[in-house]
């Protein structure tokens, strides 16, 4: 299987350090298991990259014409706080305080399966935003994503 599946709780220490679960580690690309990129997510979350669903990110940006206005504002507002980072010897992932900020994670965290990446919510938010979609309006969603009906 390519990607992630699931949703896992976890807790941040006083470091702002986090635990990456068994069943996230079993999931990872042979090879990335320790290597990711940590960046803002689109949504206030973060997203955890594997150095693998990174990389062909990164190359299709550094390939985008500069002299293009859009393209460094894009480049600006999408690397903003893009961080490296590696699992320490404890399997720990440290999550920068900056990006702890803009998501407004404090203790309780959910690392939720997005295909290549994993999003990182604050509990209460994920909850919260999870609890705002009826089963109607993810039907919808559902129906018009599905389709290819964008409008």
């Amino acid at each position: 299987m390519t990607g992630f599946l699931g949703e896992y709780e976890v807790t941040l220490d006083a470091k702002g350090r986090f635990l990456l679960p068994a069943g996230l580690k079993k999931q990872l690309p042979e090879g990335d298991s320790a290597s990711f990129v940590i960046n803002r997510g689109f949504e206030k979350c973060l997203t955890l990259y594997p150095i693998s669903s990174w990389e062909p990110i990164f190359a299709r940006i550094a390939k985008l014409n500069d002299f293009e206005p859009k393209v460094r504002e894009f480049r600006r507002w999408f690397l903003n706080g893009a961080t490296q980072t590696e699992l320490d010897s404890a399997g720990r992932m440290l999550i920068p305080k900056n990006l702890m900020e803009h998501a407004g994670l404090e203790k309780d965290v959910v690392l939720v399966s997005a295909v290549n990446k994993i999003e990182i919510w604050d509990q209460k938010k994920y909850q919260e935003m999870c609890g705002s979609y009826s089963s109607d309006m993810f039907s919808a969603l559902a129906a018009q994503v599905m389709n290819g009906n964008m409008e």
